[in-house]
Formats: structure tokens, C-alpha cells, sequence
């Protein structure tokens, strides 16, 4: 008999995929789906199911490049974004060494055809997931009680990676973010639901110390909570990190949330 590997494997996203045992009458068993994973938030990560996939940085490289892209790229386009110091010959041998790590990984990762290349579309990516809640936030599509503040302050994009594909996307993000933190500091404000808001108005200014409008939030969120010397302490705390990093005093915006709050008082 041959005892050589199957070279076209059943594909682990395959849900429907059974098991029938040979010999027996028993019901065919359902083959259990592993859920593939992507992380880019925090650093590159691969799981599959509760198992980590290491692959080499080219390899980790070739699958968020295409994490990151909305549609199907031309290997050429790939190969010569991925390695621009190359001449064309060697980045598209780099590209099918890199690819070829990726195969041996077992996953189905990658949809490849002659021409072109994609991410397969059952790989969960975490960037996907933060940017769809952040949307969801800032377009009034979802209930504040549905969003964890975790869910919009996983990290920056890839940290450490300098690519012009990556820092362009890292800021595209990072914008996205903090303005999705503000406005759910603000709505969970509105509510009254106060110790959720400060951690949303904190994880703001965390991410972005020199945003004014991350503190006015959290601000804002202090004193609707009744705890001034909170909010001026917050208000302190963004003159000196203004002064300190850009030789500027707060706007006259912000200081006009602690006089308003002294009238009413």
C-alpha cells in the first residue's frame, strides 16, 4: 500500500468536513474546526485552534501584507513591494520561498493562483475585528454595553515594523482608535455608566498623551461622575505633558470644561 501523504489535503476551515469510519456501521463523526487566527495588533501572532504557528519573518511578512489588503494583489505587486531592494528575478524567487514556509505550515492560508494572491477569507484577523467595533462605535450602530473597551485598545499595528505599507495603516488605525474611544468615553457619559467611561476616556489618553480631546473626554466623564479634583488633577496632567513635549499650554477649549463647571457650581 502506499503509505505517501495525501499532496491535496482536506482544507482544516472545511465545516462541513465527516469522518467515516471504514469497517462500521457508526454514523460518520464531524471533523472538529479549527479556528485559524491572525494577530497583528501587538506584534505578529499565528494560532491555530490553541496552537501556535512560528514562521520565519519573510513568511510573517507575505501573510500581513495581505492581512491588509481589501482585494487580491498580483504576485508582482507583492513581490516587489515586499522586497523593493530587489531586482524583479529575486524578489519573485523570495516571494515563492516565503510562500512555500507558509504551505508547509499545513494551513490554509493563503488562496494562490498563477497570477495573484489573498489571504484566505476564513483567517481571522484581530485588526479586522478592532477596526469593525471602532466603526461600529462612531457610526452609532451598536450598543455601548456591547463594546469592551478592550476590543478598541488592543495596541498599535505591527510595532517595531518600519514598511511604509505598515506605518501608513498603523496611523490610519491608531486615528480610528482614539476617535472610537472618545466617542464611547462620551456615550457611556451620557448614560451615567461612569467607571466604564473613565476606562475608555483613560485608555485614550494612554494611547495618545498630546490628544486634548482624549483628555477633555475623560475630563468631562470626572466631572459628570462628580469627582472634580479627578478631572482637575486629568486637567494638570495634560498642561504638563503639553508644556513639557510641545511648549504650549492647553486650548481654551479645554480649560473652558473646569471654568463652566465652576459657574454651575
Amino acid at each position: 500500500m502506499d503509505q505517501r501523504q495525501d499532496p491535496y489535503p482536506i482544507p482544516i476551515a472545511m465545516t462541513n468536513s465527516l469522518i467515516e469510519r471504514k469497517g462500521s456501521s457508526e454514523p460518520a463523526v464531524p471533523v472538529p474546526v479549527r479556528t485559524v487566527r491572525l494577530g497583528l495588533l501587538q506584534g505578529f501572532q499565528l494560532e491555530c485552534g490553541e496552537c501556535e504557528v512560528d514562521l520565519p519573518l519573510s513568511s510573517q511578512r507575505v501573510l500581513a501584507f495581505l492581512a491588509l489588503q481589501l482585494r487580491a494583489q498580483s504576485r508582482s505587486y507583492v513581490a516587489s513591494t515586499l522586497w523593493m531592494n530587489f531586482d524583479e528575478e529575486r524578489a519573485g524567487a523570495s516571494l515563492r520561498s516565503a510562500l512555500w514556509r507558509i504551505n508547509r505550515s499545513g494551513h490554509p492560508l493563503v488562496a494562490a493562483d498563477s497570477r495573484s494572491l489573498r489571504l484566505m477569507p476564513d483567517v481571522v484577523v484581530d485588526l479586522r475585528e478592532s477596526e469593525r467595533s471602532a466603526r461600529e462605535v462612531l457610526r452609532g450602530e451598536i450598543c455601548s454595553g456591547a463594546v469592551r473597551v478592550d476590543d478598541l485598545a488592543a495596541g498599535d499595528l505591527l510595532p517595531g515594523w518600519y514598511d511604509d505599507w505598515v506605518v501608513n495603516e498603523r496611523e490610519h488605525f491608531r486615528q480610528l482608535r482614539l476617535h472610537a474611544l472618545e466617542k464611547l468615553c462620551e456615550q457611556l457619559t451620557d448614560e451615567g455608566r461612569f467607571g466604564p467611561a473613565v476606562e475608555a476616556g483613560l485608555a485614550a489618553v494612554s494611547s495618545e498623551p498630546l490628544r486634548e480631546s482624549a483628555h477633555r473626554a475623560l475630563i468631562r466623564a470626572y466631572l459628570a461622575e462628580g469627582n472634580r479634583g479627578e478631572a482637575i488633577r486629568q486637567y494638570e496632567a495634560c498642561r504638563a505633558v503639553l508644556r513639557r513635549e510641545l511648549n504650549i499650554d492647553p486650548s481654551p477649549l479645554t480649560q473652558a470644561l473646569l471654568d463652566s463647571h465652576q459657574r454651575v457650581l
